[in-house]
């Protein structure tokens, strides 16, 4: 066993965090002693390590605790995903390390950015956090897309990438632009209509993953041109400010 003070130590997470995750229920102490005292085993270490995981994929606690309480949860998929995220940002770390090395030594002969990029990184967080999907959002996704044939879900993607070519052909525009304010409108109350109730917090998060240079950007881009990505993602960011 272990006090709350050993397990802030070892896990870097603060006391009134880890007292905070015991009162909602995400990480409940094995014990309390009389003198109200929290201890922890290691089953509860277990859970800590998948609860910090799941933070690094931005899950919220709540839906935190409604994955790892669900009777589907896997852990051994848990642990491939965070050592996977883990490596990609080793990889990401050493690169970094090896152009400051480079600067050290020759100084600077040719501005290069790309060291900086963690696209790979945010893209793979993405799909990690979608294979988790037992949230509300993806519980009503569930419910409205059940019994859905292929025809009518081709039809529905095919109207959803219709919104992106509206997005292209005013792209000229600014991102606060009326047009495209009421564009960011239309593919939030499209998504809430056809797949989930699609909040403020969802479609910046959708927008990001749009513009995130992976699979998302390349299909927006091919129908509506390249830049359609970003620009739907900063006319959402406009259309959630003006609110």
């Amino acid at each position: 066993m272990m006090t709350v003070h050993e397990v802030s130590k070892i896990s870097g997470v603060s006391i009134r965090a880890l007292h905070h995750y015991d009162y909602i229920g995400l990480l409940p102490a094995t014990e309390v002693t009389e003198a109200g005292y929290r201890l922890y085993d290691e089953v509860a270490l277990e859970r800590l390590q998948h609860i910090l995981l799941f933070k690094e994929l931005e899950f919220s606690l709540k839906d935190i605790k409604e994955i790892l309480d669900s009777p589907d949860f896997d852990q051994s998929k848990a642990l491939e995903q965070q050592i996977h995220l883990l490596e990609l940002r080793k990889e990401h770390l050493q690169n970094l390390i090896d152009l400051a090395r480079g600067i050290k030594m020759i100084g600077v002969k040719q501005m290069s950015f790309e060291v900086f990029d963690t696209k790979k990184i945010d893209e793979y967080a993405a799909q990690a956090k979608a294979s988790w999907g037992k949230t509300d959002a993806y519980k009503e996704f569930e419910k409205k897309s059940k019994g859905r044939s292929k025809e009518i879900q081709q039809k529905l993607n095919v109207e959803m990438m219709n919104i992106f070519a509206e997005f292209g052909k005013i792209r000229d525009k600014t991102p606060d632009s009326k047009e495209a304010i009421a564009l960011a409108k239309k593919l939030q109350d499209y998504i809430t209509e056809n797949y989930y109730t699609c909040t403020d917090e969802i479609l910046q998060g959708l927008g990001e993953m749009y513009a995130g240079g992976g699979d998302f950007t390349t299909n927006i881009d091919k129908v509506g041109g390249k830049g359609t990505a970003v620009f739907a993602c900063e006319a959402i960011k406009s259309m959630i400010a003006s609110k």
